[in-house]
């Protein structure tokens, strides 16, 4: 299961792990106009852990999830005149 709320300055969305025990912590994500933010609570600590990715960090990832094992790095699109 997932939300997704608008705020202000940010689109939030929260992922709720359901189904069978153990059950991990909800996960947000909140995008901002410069970074994506990825927070979770760490059940050792019982703090917040964040992750501030770029988007450029965002792109590569978003790209990572459908490609094979290795290393890889984009290049720059070259103008077609």
């Amino acid at each position: 299961m997932f939300t997704i709320e608008h705020e202000f300055d940010a689109t939030v969305v929260t992922l709720v792990d359901e189904g069978s025990a153990p059950l991990g912590e909800d996960v947000v994500i909140s995008g901002f106009e410069d970074c994506v933010t990825v927070t979770q609570i760490d059940t050792r600590t019982d703090m917040p852990v964040t992750v501030q990715l770029s988007m450029s960090q965002l792109r590569d990832l978003s790209m990572a999830l459908d490609l094979p094992e290795g290393s890889y790095r984009l290049r720059p699109e070259r103008d077609p005149t």
